[in-house]
Order: structure tokens, then C-alpha cells, then sequence
């Protein structure tokens, strides 16, 4: 099956691709007729299909390093500090950055991994996050911010009490200038941990996890983070190998409000792997939404219904259009798969109705 309309989308995008036929070409018309139907499969990986190769995380954390290498280098800086959760992005971000320090021959100790416990964190992810650092032999250090976020809750007249949006970003703006201030004090730059999939849909704070020195997970989806993870644990030794599975394993939360559900990332947004699929077509093939979501129909058949895919599809379109204003002022980071930075591959107005 032959997707003409993904086809000339793609055409379209790319600047060096001109009008007419070259000589050595033929233009073949063709009838409705000439044209394949409804799709009898669609695939639910689209990330993975066109870029899971061989080793393919092996070259992930190939690139992640020799880009954060490279900007150490041009930034004269020997040292990083990445904040650590326990969940699945900075897992991923903490191996590639020692990676980088391995490559630039220095000890992997200059990686500071910074652990700050907040409202809604939980002993089991500040658990894992300490040993998964301690695994890859960063420098740990834990900073609870709880006393810094209800002193500025204070000042700004906010009761402690209501969980609300403000609630919630304070945590991950105070995370943000502890990051910030201990590189100043290290000569370190600080590696975002933030993935493609919350790019996306802006689930990140603006001026909080939004901001980095250095993003290297930030064109790779949250499909494909959590395959990387394993992978890696695949073939690693424990305690780094057990500790990757369990982190891959668990549900997606940035716990910044007391209680598990109220936490629960997906229950919130819908599934990663649909909002990964909607996300590959919709950027890569120029599908719209009546497109998306027939080909989800198919591609999760029996797995997802029709409500679920349609629910998951209006959340997905709703967030990408209306977070168009922190994608224009991105941190730096690797082109791995897609990219949504205004630098790269993506352009559009923050107010687009």
C-alpha cells in the first residue's frame, strides 16, 4: 500500500525537491481506481520501524554522547549535573552523559546527579534514582525542596493546601534553579532530561524541566526511551540491569502532588504509544485528523477502542497546537529521530487556531 498523500508531504518539505520532470522521469497518471484502499495493517511502532535498525541504541547513546561531548568541549566545561527522578527520561539522559564523560576520558564522578525529593515523591522512585546513579558512578546528591517550595508558596500569598497548576510548577522551577546553581558552582552544565513525546504535548514546565544547557533525550519519544532501557538492561549487569527494567516497568509520573493516581501521567493524557503514533504521522506524513485517527483504528485494533483513540487523538492536536510557545525557545540537543526545535525541523505561530 502506497501512501501518495505522506509521499508528496514529504516531497514538499524538502527544499532541494523542484517543480517539473527530470529528464530521465515519466508522469504516470492515475485513476481512483489505480489507487490501494484501506491499509489491511498499520503498524503501532511507527518510531521504531523507521529507526530501530540494528543496534539502534547503541547508536542512540553514540550520538547523545558525541554531542554533549562536543558541546563540553566548546563550552570549556569538564563537569555535567542532570537531575535525577527514578523514572524512565533521566535514566536514559544519565547514561548517555556518562557516556560523554567517558569519551572525553574524564571520571565518571564529574557527573553530579542531583535527587530532590518533593510533594508527591515517592521512596520508591528516590530510591532508584540514588542507586541508578550510584550504578553509573555519578557523584549523588539529594536536596529536598520541599521546605524552599512551601516558603515560596508563602511568599506568594498560595495556600499549600489546593494542588492546582501553581502547586505543581513551583517544584519543578525550584528543581530547575537548584540544577542551575549548582552548575555555576561546579563549572558544570546542566543535562535536560526531557523527551520528545513531552515536547509535544508541552508536558513540562515552561522555565522549569523546559530548560537545560544541554537536552539530550529531546528528539527521542517516550516509546522509544523506554525500549532503549531495556535494551540496555538486556545487556548490562546488576545492580544497573535490574534497577533499568524496574524504572522501564513503572508507571509514567512526574509525582509533583501527594497520592499515586493524581500522579499518573497517562491517566491524565491518554497512552504514549498513541500520542508517539499520532505524533510520527502527523509530523513525518503530514496526516491529518481524520487520517490519524482510521490509521490508529487499525494499528491498535483490539487493543485501544474507538473512544480511547479518539479521546487520546483531540488531547493530542489540543496540547501540540497550544504549546507551540516552548518548543520556540528550546534548549540545544542531538537530532536523533523527529525534531520539534525552531532551529531544525519544526516552525509554526504559537497562536495557531
Amino acid at each position: 500500500c502506497i501512501d501518495v498523500e505522506a509521499l508528496g508531504y514529504r516531497r514538499r518539505r524538502v527544499s532541494s525537491v523542484r517543480p517539473g520532470l527530470a529528464k530521465n522521469m515519466r508522469l504516470v497518471v492515475l485513476g481512483d481506481d489505480d489507487l490501494a484502499g484501506e491499509p489491511e495493517r498499520v503498524s503501532p511502532s511507527p518510531f521504531l520501524d523507521e529507526y530501530g535498525e540494528e543496534n539502534w541504541t547503541a547508536k542512540l547513546l553514540d550520538i547523545q554522547a558525541v554531542a554533549l561531548s562536543r558541546r563540553m568541549t566548546a563550552a570549556h566545561s569538564k563537569r555535567l549535573v542532570i537531575g535525577v527522578s527514578g523514572g524512565a527520561d533521566s535514566a536514559l539522559a544519565l547514561i548517555g552523559a556518562n557516556r560523554a564523560l567517558r569519551r572525553l576520558g574524564l571520571p565518571a564522578d564529574n557527573l553530579i546527579a542531583v535527587v530532590m525529593p518533593g510533594f508527591g515523591s515517592s521512596v520508591r522512585t528516590q530510591n532508584a534514582a540514588i542507586a541508578l546513579s550510584r550504578a553509573v558512578g555519578a557523584t549523588v546528591r539529594v536536596i529536598d525542596i520541599k521546605s524552599a517550595c512551601r516558603l515560596h508558596l508563602a511568599d506568594i500569598g498560595h495556600n499549600p493546601n489546593v494542588h492546582d497548576l501553581a502547586y505543581e510548577n513551583v517544584q519543578a522551577r525550584e528543581r530547575t534553579q537548584v540544577l542551575m546553581d549548582v552548575a555555576n558552582m561546579e563549572g558544570a552544565l546542566v543535562t535536560g532530561t526531557g523527551d520528545l513525546s513531552e515536547i509535544a504535548l508541552g508536558w513540562n514546565t515552561y522555565n522549569g524541566d523546559h530548560m537545560s544547557m544541554y537536552q539530550i533525550n529531546a528528539s527521542v519519544p517516550k516509546t522509544m526511551v523506554l525500549a532503549a532501557l531495556r535494551e540496555i538492561a538486556a545487556i548490562s549487569d546488576d545492580p544497573l540491569s535490574s534497577l533499568l527494567k524496574e524504572i522501564a516497568a513503572s508507571p509514567i509520573t512526574p509525582e509533583l502532588v501527594p497520592g499515586a493516581a493524581a500522579n499518573d501521567s497517562e491517566n491524565r493524557l491518554g497512552p504514549y504509544e498513541l500520542h508517539d503514533f499520532f505524533l510520527y504521522h502527523y509530523i513525518a506524513n503530514g496526516a491529518g485528523m481524520d487520517k490519524l485517527l482510521e490509521m490508529a483504528k487499525i494499528a491498535f485494533a483490539g487493543k485501544y477502542s474507538a473512544d480511547v483513540i479518539k479521546r487520546t487523538l483531540d488531547t493530542f492536536i489540543r496540547r501540540f497546537k497550544t504549546s507551540q510557545y516552548k518548543r520556540n525557545c528550546v534548549p540545544d540537543g542531538p537530532k536523533i529521530t523527529l525534531s520539534l526545535s525552531p532551529r531544525a525541523d519544526w516552525r509554526m505561530p504559537s497562536d495557531l487556531s
